[in-house]
Parts: C-alpha cells; sequence; structure tokens
C-alpha cells in the first residue's frame, strides 16, 4: 500500500534508503515541528493542556575512546512535551551511528554533545543519561494496576473513535493497561506495537469501550508522541476526570524505543519503567 508524505516529513530520511555514516555529524538529525499535528487536536500553540516527555533509549549506542578501543552503552533521552519540534527516529538513529567510529575522551564528552545537539534539533533542553548494559535500571517490570485485555468483546472498528469512551457517575481512582495498543507509521506504513497505561481520577470508565477505543487504532497512522496526546485530549474531552496520566511504552524498533507520557499538571508516571517488549 502507498503511503503519501506528510508536508513535515519532504526532506526526512524516514522511508528513503539511507547511507550508515562513518563519522559523527550532528547534521543528521531532523527536527519535525509538533504544532502540525496538533492542531487538529485542537491544542494550541503555547498552551499544552497538558505536561509530559517522550523518553527514548537506544541500544545501539557505541563510539571510541582516545586510544581507539570501542565503548558501548544503552542511552537514555528525555524530550519534554513542550519543546517545539520532535525528532524523526531514522534521522536519530543514523546520528547516533556516526559515533560508532568517533574518539571521545571521556563518556561524559559523548553525553555533552549528545545533549548539545538533541536539544538544538529538539529546541529544548533533552536530558541524556548513559547506562551500562547490564543497569539495573534497564531491567523489566510490569504495567502498575488492571489489565483489560481478557474482556471478550466483539471488534469491528480498527480507527480510533472517541465515541466508545463512556464514563459513569461514579468516582474513581484507578489505573488500568493494555498491551494491545498498535499504530502503524505514517511513512511507510510499517506497524508500532505497544502497551498503554491510563491512571486517572474521575467518572468510571467503561472497560469494554475504553478497550474498543484503544484497538481503534490499530490501522490509525501518526507518531507514537501524537497517538499518546490524541489519547489524552479523547479522554479528558469524553470523560472529563480530575487528574489524567496517559503513558505508552513502544516497542523497540531498529534500537531505538519510545515512551511518552502525558499528564494533567502535578502527575508523573512511575519510573523507572520498562517492559519486556522494549
Amino acid at each position: 500500500m502507498a503511503h503519501d508524505r506528510p508536508e513535515t516529513l519532504k526532506e526526512a530520511p524516514l522511508g528513503r534508503e539511507s547511507a550508515y555514516p562513518e563519522a559523527y555529524d550532528a547534521g543528521l538529525l531532523y527536527a519535525i515541528e509538533r504544532a502540525a499535528n496538533r492542531g487538529p487536536l485542537g491544542i494550541e500553540e503555547g498552551a499544552l493542556p497538558f505536561a509530559g516527555e517522550d523518553e527514548w533509549h537506544a541500544f545501539e549506542v557505541s563510539w571510541l575512546n582516545a586510544r581507539g578501543k570501542p565503548i558501548v552503552a544503552v542511552a537514555r533521552f528525555r524530550l519534554p512535551a513542550d519543546s517545539p519540534r520532535l525528532i524523526e527516529s531514522k534521522s536519530w538513529k543514523l546520528y547516533l551511528n556516526g559515533f560508532n567510529q568517533t574518539r571521545f575522551a571521556s563518556p561524559d564528552e559523548v553525553q555533552a554533545v549528545m545533549t548539545r545537539d538533541l536539544g538544538a534539533a529538539a529546541g529544548a533542553p533533552v536530558c541524556v543519561a548513559l547506562l551500562g548494559v547490564d543497569d539495573e535500571a534497564l531491567m523489566p517490570r510490569r504495567l502498575p494496576g488492571e489489565c483489560i485485555d481478557e474482556r471478550d468483546i466483539e471488534i469491528d472498528d480498527y480507527t480510533p473513535s472517541a465515541e466508545h469512551l463512556v464514563a459513569g457517575d461514579e468516582i474513581v481512582e484507578e489505573t488500568l493497561h493494555s498491551h494491545l495498543l498498535k499504530s502503524n507509521c505514517p511513512v511507510t506504513g510499517q506497524p508500532d506495537w505497544g502497551s498503554v497505561m491510563i491512571r486517572y481520577r474521575g467518572p468510571r470508565l467503561d472497560r469494554d469501550g475504553l478497550l474498543r477505543y484503544l484497538i481503534g487504532y490499530r490501522q490509525h497512522q501518526d507518531f507514537h508522541e501524537h497517538c499518546v496526546e490524541h489519547i489524552f485530549m479523547d479522554l479528558m474531552a469524553r470523560a472529563k476526570p480530575e487528574r489524567l496520566l496517559v503513558l505508552a511504552r513502544y516497542v523497540r524498533r531498529g534500537g531505538l524505543d519510545i515512551s511518552p507520557w502525558r499528564a494533567t499538571p502535578g502527575e508523573r508516571p512511575p519510573s523507572p519503567l520498562r517492559l519486556a517488549r522494549q
């Protein structure tokens, strides 16, 4: 199936054949304005209705020390949701690949270079951490709360419809999650698999309807970050919770995984939190 390339991705490396660089090059990073995808959700630039971050893990990070010996690490990047730009994933991978045959004096220098380059691309400070491959922070955990995946429901709609989101009169505080989230890359059509956690205080959500809604993303084409924002905005509009956190943990692809979260002010995700599929 052919996919039209969005205007914001006309020059992006995503979906194109690319030569992998052999030397460090900050110019490989391709940034995308967030505003273009937020407009259709009713989100005005400069007035975000949520707080949040896009947390990335890169598992194919390596460089040479001053004597030419390879060093390997896992990198964790935290990109603020209020940055004006996100960074396209393939360009990020190409950028990281450029470190492989480049010498650096120390891990601190690598961290400083990445912090500078990614912050410049995103238009906001980006937090960079380099972790050892055996770091306990990388060990998998389970999502908290109740899994709704075993509900016996019939599905015949695979596009997201907020009409499925129904809330009752009872006010509750609970955490629900599903591992059935799937969306598709808007350029290549490749599947993006993930798990989603919803923590809220407000009118009780109908679980069947919530599961139908989440499964509705199965043929939806959008980036991970925008899917999470879409879910957040629909839940706020339909259920009107006092507090809400929507967090997605997407499966690793090409050595990168991404875990965006969006929340009402004051809400924070459980951390560290990595799943077996990541």
